[in-house]
Protein backbone atom coordinates (compact mmCIF):
# COMPACT_ATOMS: atom_id res chain seq x y z
CA UNK A 1 0.00 0.00 0.00
CA UNK A 2 2.89 2.52 0.87
CA UNK A 3 4.40 2.09 -2.65
CA UNK A 4 1.10 2.51 -4.18
CA UNK A 5 0.81 5.91 -2.30
CA UNK A 6 4.23 6.78 -3.29
CA UNK A 7 3.78 5.85 -6.70
CA UNK A 8 0.70 8.04 -7.20
CA UNK A 9 2.32 10.76 -5.56
CA UNK A 10 5.43 10.88 -7.59
CA UNK A 11 3.21 10.55 -10.27
CA UNK A 12 1.32 13.49 -9.55
CA UNK A 13 4.82 15.51 -8.94
CA UNK A 14 5.71 14.67 -11.99
CA UNK A 15 2.37 15.51 -14.14
CA UNK A 16 2.36 19.04 -11.73
CA UNK A 17 5.89 19.58 -13.05
CA UNK A 18 5.88 18.82 -16.60
CA UNK A 19 2.45 20.47 -16.76
CA UNK A 20 4.42 23.95 -14.95
CA UNK A 21 7.46 23.73 -17.19
CA UNK A 22 5.06 23.96 -20.27
CA UNK A 23 2.94 26.89 -19.12
CA UNK A 24 5.88 28.84 -18.34
CA UNK A 25 7.30 28.23 -21.50
CA UNK A 26 3.76 29.23 -23.32
CA UNK A 27 3.85 32.07 -21.37
CA UNK A 28 7.62 32.82 -22.09
CA UNK A 29 6.76 32.57 -25.76
CA UNK A 30 3.68 35.22 -25.06
CA UNK A 31 5.74 37.66 -23.57
CA UNK A 32 8.23 37.62 -26.25
CA UNK A 33 5.86 38.11 -28.86
CA UNK A 34 5.02 41.11 -26.61
CA UNK A 35 8.27 42.61 -26.73
CA UNK A 36 8.29 42.26 -30.38
CA UNK A 37 4.54 43.47 -30.75
CA UNK A 38 5.56 46.87 -28.98
CA UNK A 39 8.24 47.57 -31.83
CA UNK A 40 5.94 46.55 -34.78
CA UNK A 41 3.56 49.42 -33.43
CA UNK A 42 6.33 51.58 -33.39
CA UNK A 43 7.21 50.91 -36.85
CA UNK A 44 3.50 51.33 -37.64
CA UNK A 45 3.59 54.80 -36.38
CA UNK A 46 6.43 55.91 -38.25
CA UNK A 47 5.29 54.38 -41.69
CA UNK A 48 2.32 57.04 -41.96
CA UNK A 49 5.18 59.92 -41.44
CA UNK A 50 7.80 58.06 -44.03
CA UNK A 51 4.78 57.41 -46.61
CA UNK A 52 4.42 61.12 -46.15
CA UNK A 53 8.02 62.62 -46.91
CA UNK A 54 7.90 60.52 -50.04
CA UNK A 55 4.50 61.48 -51.39
CA UNK A 56 6.15 64.81 -51.65
CA UNK A 57 8.79 63.82 -54.14
CA UNK A 58 6.92 61.03 -55.68
CA UNK A 59 3.39 61.63 -55.39
CA UNK A 60 3.02 59.16 -58.64
CA UNK A 61 4.37 56.21 -57.13
CA UNK A 62 0.91 54.94 -56.21
CA UNK A 63 1.63 51.31 -56.25
CA UNK A 64 3.65 51.70 -53.62
CA UNK A 65 1.92 53.47 -51.12
CA UNK A 66 -1.25 51.17 -52.18
CA UNK A 67 1.11 48.14 -50.61
CA UNK A 68 1.68 50.06 -47.41
CA UNK A 69 -1.46 50.99 -46.77
CA UNK A 70 -3.11 47.27 -47.60
CA UNK A 71 0.03 46.02 -45.41
CA UNK A 72 -1.24 48.53 -42.76
CA UNK A 73 -4.85 47.67 -42.86
CA UNK A 74 -3.92 43.65 -42.70
CA UNK A 75 -2.22 44.59 -39.76
CA UNK A 76 -5.10 46.14 -37.96
CA UNK A 77 -7.11 43.13 -39.08
CA UNK A 78 -5.14 40.96 -37.53
CA UNK A 79 -4.84 39.61 -33.49
CA UNK A 80 -2.42 38.47 -31.25
CA UNK A 81 0.25 35.32 -32.19
CA UNK A 82 -0.77 33.70 -35.10
CA UNK A 83 -0.20 32.75 -38.59
CA UNK A 84 -2.33 36.02 -40.04
CA UNK A 85 -0.58 38.43 -37.57
CA UNK A 86 2.68 37.33 -39.81
CA UNK A 87 1.71 37.38 -42.90
CA UNK A 88 0.25 40.61 -42.11
CA UNK A 89 3.99 41.72 -40.68
CA UNK A 90 5.57 39.66 -43.79
CA UNK A 91 3.39 41.78 -46.08
CA UNK A 92 4.51 45.44 -44.18
CA UNK A 93 8.37 44.37 -44.61
CA UNK A 94 7.60 43.95 -48.22
CA UNK A 95 6.08 46.98 -48.68
CA UNK A 96 8.26 49.24 -46.23
CA UNK A 97 11.55 47.70 -48.72
CA UNK A 98 9.47 48.77 -52.11
CA UNK A 99 9.29 52.00 -50.11
CA UNK A 100 12.85 52.16 -49.03
CA UNK A 101 14.17 50.76 -52.82
CA UNK A 102 12.25 54.12 -54.15
CA UNK A 103 13.63 56.33 -52.82
CA UNK A 104 16.63 55.08 -55.21
CA UNK A 105 14.74 56.97 -58.08
CA UNK A 106 14.70 60.35 -55.87
CA UNK A 107 18.23 62.00 -54.97
CA UNK A 108 16.71 64.86 -53.54
CA UNK A 109 14.19 62.69 -51.27
CA UNK A 110 17.35 61.28 -50.14
CA UNK A 111 19.10 64.03 -48.83
CA UNK A 112 15.97 65.60 -47.19
CA UNK A 113 16.57 65.58 -43.36
CA UNK A 114 13.03 64.83 -42.33
CA UNK A 115 13.55 61.45 -44.53
CA UNK A 116 16.84 60.32 -42.92
CA UNK A 117 15.48 60.90 -39.84
CA UNK A 118 12.64 58.25 -40.28
CA UNK A 119 15.06 55.93 -42.49
CA UNK A 120 17.33 56.14 -39.39
CA UNK A 121 14.14 55.13 -37.27
CA UNK A 122 13.03 52.71 -39.07
CA UNK A 123 16.32 51.22 -39.94
CA UNK A 124 16.60 51.21 -36.01
CA UNK A 125 13.53 49.29 -35.00
CA UNK A 126 13.88 47.22 -37.78
CA UNK A 127 17.30 45.89 -36.37
CA UNK A 128 15.37 45.32 -32.41
CA UNK A 129 11.87 43.38 -34.51
CA UNK A 130 14.54 41.60 -35.67
CA UNK A 131 16.08 40.86 -32.64
CA UNK A 132 12.98 40.57 -30.75
CA UNK A 133 11.56 38.30 -33.13
CA UNK A 134 15.01 35.57 -32.84
CA UNK A 135 14.24 35.91 -29.10
CA UNK A 136 10.63 35.11 -30.30
CA UNK A 137 11.19 32.12 -32.17
CA UNK A 138 14.07 30.91 -29.80
CA UNK A 139 11.25 30.57 -27.14
CA UNK A 140 8.48 28.85 -29.32
CA UNK A 141 11.23 26.07 -30.23
CA UNK A 142 11.66 26.04 -26.89
CA UNK A 143 8.05 25.18 -26.12
CA UNK A 144 7.44 23.18 -28.94
CA UNK A 145 10.39 20.93 -27.88
CA UNK A 146 8.88 20.88 -24.74
CA UNK A 147 5.46 19.40 -25.79
CA UNK A 148 7.16 17.16 -28.17
CA UNK A 149 9.79 15.78 -25.37
CA UNK A 150 8.15 12.54 -23.14
CA UNK A 151 6.51 12.88 -20.56
CA UNK A 152 4.81 16.62 -22.44
CA UNK A 153 3.92 14.66 -25.22
CA UNK A 154 1.58 12.73 -23.11
CA UNK A 155 -0.21 15.59 -21.46
CA UNK A 156 0.16 18.72 -23.51
CA UNK A 157 -3.06 17.98 -25.82
CA UNK A 158 -4.82 17.27 -22.72
CA UNK A 159 -3.97 20.23 -20.89
CA UNK A 160 -4.66 22.34 -24.55
CA UNK A 161 -0.58 23.11 -25.18
CA UNK A 162 -0.29 22.87 -28.98
CA UNK A 163 2.52 23.37 -31.21
CA UNK A 164 2.85 26.94 -32.15
CA UNK A 165 4.20 28.57 -35.62
CA UNK A 166 7.52 30.68 -35.57
CA UNK A 167 7.59 34.15 -37.22
CA UNK A 168 9.12 34.06 -40.12
CA UNK A 169 9.18 37.22 -42.34
CA UNK A 170 10.27 35.84 -45.46
CA UNK A 171 7.77 32.90 -45.98
CA UNK A 172 9.07 32.22 -49.31
CA UNK A 173 12.58 31.91 -48.65
CA UNK A 174 13.18 27.96 -50.41
CA UNK A 175 11.53 29.87 -53.97
CA UNK A 176 14.63 32.42 -53.22
CA UNK A 177 17.29 29.89 -52.61
CA UNK A 178 16.49 28.49 -55.96
CA UNK A 179 17.21 31.59 -57.76
CA UNK A 180 21.04 32.05 -58.04
CA UNK A 181 22.03 35.83 -57.46
CA UNK A 182 23.09 37.44 -60.71
CA UNK A 183 26.12 39.43 -60.89
CA UNK A 184 26.76 41.65 -63.85
CA UNK A 185 30.31 43.15 -63.56
CA UNK A 186 30.13 44.88 -66.87
CA UNK A 187 27.72 47.52 -65.56
CA UNK A 188 29.63 48.01 -62.45
CA UNK A 189 32.29 49.20 -64.55
CA UNK A 190 30.68 51.62 -66.85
Amino acid sequence: MNGLFLFVIGGVAILIVVYNRIAALFQRRRNAFADIDVQLQQRLDTIPNMVETVKGYAGHEHKVFKEVIEARAAINDSYGIGPSRFKAEAQMTKAIRHLLALVENYPELKADQNFLYLQNELSELENKISAARRFFNSATAEYNTSIQQFPGNLMARFFGFFEEPFFEIDGDKKEQAKIPPVVNMAEKDR
